[in-house]
């Protein structure tokens, strides 16, 4: 509980205490779970933005500024002399494979297995983040001390590529390689990186020796350990922008363990160009903001010396200038997220606690009303129910089969939006329709008693080259009879009911009426058209035979759909 209080007033929240055994236990039973550690562990739930309290050495630094325990350190980055210092040198073979890298040195760093074992999960855990699952960037470390510089950041075609990857035994060309981890649980999910690439990214020390082959894997002869004490740090990437925060953290976090804390020693890059930069940059920024702006925002009354403090609290070194003017910020290497001044009010206001801030009644008054659409949806659930038939919510995405093959129609003429990186063939468009998730419902409930009477009111999507975004979304009604007996006749009352509801008349002037068409996943002369308003809602008819079996379903069904946005 004291623990809980602490994060909620530093803004975190403590999602779950737990332990390995429990986590096993939940996933795969208590079987699998014996032998495992009773330890307790605390589940923390961290802002997506917040990378430095991904670890726990910048979750305590930070807790600590925040308790005034103890003051917030200063990053600085070392130069080595002259020729002394380490160099990554680019080719223009990376450039249209990964164009970017960084470099730095960890020197003289102590491990432990708790330490070690923190570097490597922050590692994966910002792999996972801003890195975007290593697609735009990716971090190799090595161990300094079993390779030489300058090192060379290239790229080669794969058969020219050779190296014991990190926990192997043998040697493997880049070919070999991929075959090799294309079952991998861990590494599988980065091959499609660069494999389709004529080029492979690699990086080289002095002797020839691989340190990497970025994003995939570090090599086995430059592996990292407990007893490391120099460790050279490269991040390769396609986003210079999010390497380069990447790669404060990465540093800024575990250079408290360097014989001189909080110090890096910094690396030569040197692009294709013949330019040069010196890495990490480490910047400090001043930022300049107004009290006044933390009162408006805010709504507290503190003074800019009070103001200036909770920031200080919040690893933003601050202080009052131009007699109480202005309040100056130090945004430190650690803080990327801080972008704009309300950026800098949130961190205030969380230390200053929210629940201290006082409730007042907003000068303006606005009065909430339902959107007319949501109202009508809400309405018309309430009273098809009351029809005797059951609601039904499907997912959104569905596969192109769904709403094409099986509706025997062409996917092209369905409008669909794809998804253009589907996780599985389930989900690879959006709807177009709302029937075959109905139709599925059913299939996954045939042994439910008859007749199965199912309805859904749900937004579908269709391309429209006509909107800012390409595409709209339609408010549909869907209803579904499964039965020994088509039951056209119960569909036809339910549209009549519907319509009934609406003060819709059943005439053709300002009212609605059907005619019979034909369509593709109707049974021939038992389809129609329904037009109100003078335009097109929808269709109803019995279901032809094709679609019910393609939806593993044995029995006759009939199905109405209409668009109800007319009606609002």
């Amino acid at each position: 509980e004291e623990f809980n209080e602490l994060c909620f007033e530093f803004g975190l929240e403590l999602d779950e205490i737990t332990s390995e055994k429990d986590i096993i236990s939940k996933e795969k039973g208590e079987e699998k779970a014996k032998g495992a550690s009773d330890t307790v562990l605390y589940k923390i739930d961290v802002f997506f933005n917040r990378y430095d309290l991904l670890c726990l050495e910048g979750l305590v630094r930070g807790l600590q500024v925040f308790f005034l325990r103890i003051n917030l350190p200063r990053y600085e980055k070392i130069i080595p002399a002259q020729g002394e210092g380490q160099r990554l040198i680019i080719t223009e073979e990376t450039v249209q494979v990964r164009p970017h890298a960084v470099a730095a040195v960890l020197r003289n760093i102590n491990f432990t297995k708790e330490r070690y074992d923190s570097f490597i999960d922050l590692q994966e855990k910002l792999h996972q983040n801003i890195c975007r699952r290593r697609a735009l960037v990716a971090i190799g470390t090595h161990d300094l001390d079993t390779i030489s510089g300058p090192f060379t950041f290239t790229a080669k075609a794969p058969s020219e590529i050779k190296f014991k990857p990190l926990n192997q035994s043998q040697e493997y060309t880049a070919s070999q390689f991929f075959y090799l981890y294309r079952t991998d649980s861990h590494l599988r999910h980065y091959l499609h990186l660069i494999e389709n690439k004529p080029l492979y990214p690699v990086i080289y020390d002095s002797n020839g020796v691989v340190l990497s082959m970025p994003p995939i894997i570090n090599g086995d002869h430059t592996k990292i350990s407990v007893n490391t004490r120099n460790v050279f740090v490269e991040c390769t990437g396609t986003d210079i922008t999010k390497a380069k925060i990447f790669f404060d953290i990465i540093v800024t976090m575990f250079s408290e363990y360097c014989e001189k804390p909080f110090s890096v020693e910094a690396a030569e890059v040197v692009y294709p160009n013949g330019k040069t930069h010196i890495y990490p940059e480490l910047a400090y920024r001043k930022e300049k903001v107004k009290p006044e702006f933390f009162y408006k925002k805010i709504g507290i009354s503190e003074t800019p010396s009070s103001l200036a403090k909770l920031l200080t609290r919040m690893c933003l070194k601050s202080h009052v200038t131009g007699n109480g003017n202005n309040i100056e910020i130090e945004i430190p290497p650690t803080r990327a997220d801080i972008i704009h001044a309300c950026d800098i009010v949130e961190d205030a206001a969380i230390a200053y606690g929210y629940n201290n801030i006082q409730m007042t009644i907003p000068k303006t008054y606005t009065i909430a009303n339902q959107l007319p659409l949501n109202k009508l949806t809400e309405l018309l659930r309430l009273d098809l129910a009351a029809a005797g038939f059951t609601e039904a919510l499907t997912f959104a995405l569905c596969s192109q089969e769904d709403i094409a093959d099986k509706l025997g129609m062409d996917i092209s003429a369905t409008k669909a939006v794809r998804i253009a990186n589907p996780k599985t063939a389930e989900f690879q468009v959006a709807r177009t329709t709302l029937l075959p998730g109905l139709l599925k419902t059913i299939a996954a409930n045939r042994k439910m008693p008859l007749p199965l009477k199912l309805f859904e009111i749900s937004d579908i999507v269709v391309k429209d080259p006509n909107t800012d975004v390409g595409a709209r979304n339609y408010r549909h009604f869907c209803a579904v009879y499964y039965n020994k007996s088509p039951g056209f006749e119960i569909i036809h009352g339910l549209l009549d009911r519907v319509m009934q509801l609406l003060e819709v008349p059943p005439n053709e002037e300002n009212g609605y009426i059907i005619k019979a068409t034909e369509g593709s996943a109707f049974f021939p002369g038992r389809c129609a058209e329904i037009f109100a308003k003078g335009q097109s809602i929808g269709r109803l008819g019995v279901l032809h035979p094709d679609v019910i079996t393609k939806f593993e379903l044995t029995m006759p069904c009939s199905a109405l759909e209409i668009n109800i946005e007319p009606f609002v």
